[in-house]
């Protein structure tokens, strides 16, 4: 195939704009890429690097993102209808994985769709191994909410609890990152130390540590400010009540209407974030990684 793979630039947004209006045609689901191609481009730098498949148009595009001095992230692969099977997506994601490997990652991960099997089966032949999987739980904000356990910032508290969680044995220690949306980072004690001097971080207390969230960021989407929280973890039903009015409580401070939290995808999770009055997402998300100290990994084979 006689494309060129190059960096995206602002004049590509139409072109890429027309292939990812209907992505998903069997779903009610947007593609975010018709609203964040166009700064992608504008924002590429040394971290961050928006490739397009050019054939006269961008006809294929992809993203990688450099997170942490060892994580690298791929996102938002698509290719127009009239180039699928080609072997195309393959080229995309490679490229993104060497460049990732040349700044220095020893792994890269992505987050599927788990309905999405034709991604799922792409990446599983690009060297992707299934590293975890997660769903959110939508809150709304309540400045009355009050937590029936203590709730304190202690990030040295924080960080033993989490150490020794169940939350973090079944994330493989992935949290959301705290600047790059929709990514998952391995969780590090600067970042529990971050969040308590931003006053975002919630560690539930009552005969020892029983819980924590940690508050990344605040956003506007579908005409509403939200917050978002990194991960929520709990070691009892009263724990996840107390996570859940912590979180409420702090979106409504920061006059924010809803807040999304991450939770491991486990029964217990699930069903204690739906008890505790949580909206929990309706299907997972799975996160898969590939291994950049493998050099099969992202060289086209």
């Amino acid at each position: 195939m006689d494309l060129t793979l190059r960096p995206a630039r602002v004049e590509d947004h139409d072109d890429v704009v027309a292939f990812t209006r209907d992505t998903w045609p069997e779903r009610e689901l947007e593609d975010y890429l018709p609203r964040t191609f166009r700064a992608w481009a504008e924002s590429d730098d040394d971290a961050k690097r928006t490739l397009v498949a050019d054939d006269g148009d961008a006809v294929g595009v992809i993203q990688g993102v450099h997170l942490t001095d060892r994580e690298a992230w791929v996102q938002a692969l698509r290719v127009h209808p009239d180039y699928r099977d080609r072997g195309l997506a393959r080229r995309l994601t490679n490229a993104i994985l060497s460049w990732a490997r040349e700044r220095g990652a020893v792994v890269c991960r992505n987050l599927v769709f788990s309905w999405n099997v034709a991604s799922l089966g792409l990446a599983r032949s690009l060297g992707f191994d299934p590293a975890t999987e997660v769903r959110w739980a939508r809150i709304d904000a309540d400045a009355a909410a009050d937590p029936a356990l203590e709730v304190c910032a202690d990030p040295d508290a924080g960080w033993t609890f989490w150490s020794d969680s169940a939350a973090r044995d079944h994330l493989r220690g992935l949290t959301t990152h705290p600047s790059e949306a929709w990514t998952l980072s391995e969780l590090r004690p600067a970042d529990l130390e971050r969040a308590a001097e931003a006053d975002g971080l919630f560690v539930v207390q009552g005969d020892g540590t029983r819980g924590l969230a940690i508050r990344n960021r605040a956003f506007e989407a579908d005409d509403d400010r939200w917050t978002e929280y990194a991960v929520g973890a709990w070691a009892d039903l009263d724990a996840a009540r107390a996570v859940v009015d912590a979180v409420a409580r702090d979106a409504a401070r920061l006059n924010a209407g809803r807040a999304r939290l991450l939770l491991p995808e486990t029964p217990r999770f699930v069903t204690d974030a739906a008890a505790a009055r949580a909206d929990v997402s309706g299907d997972p998300d799975f996160v898969l990684a590939a291994d950049l100290t493998d050099p099969g990994v992202g060289a086209g084979r």
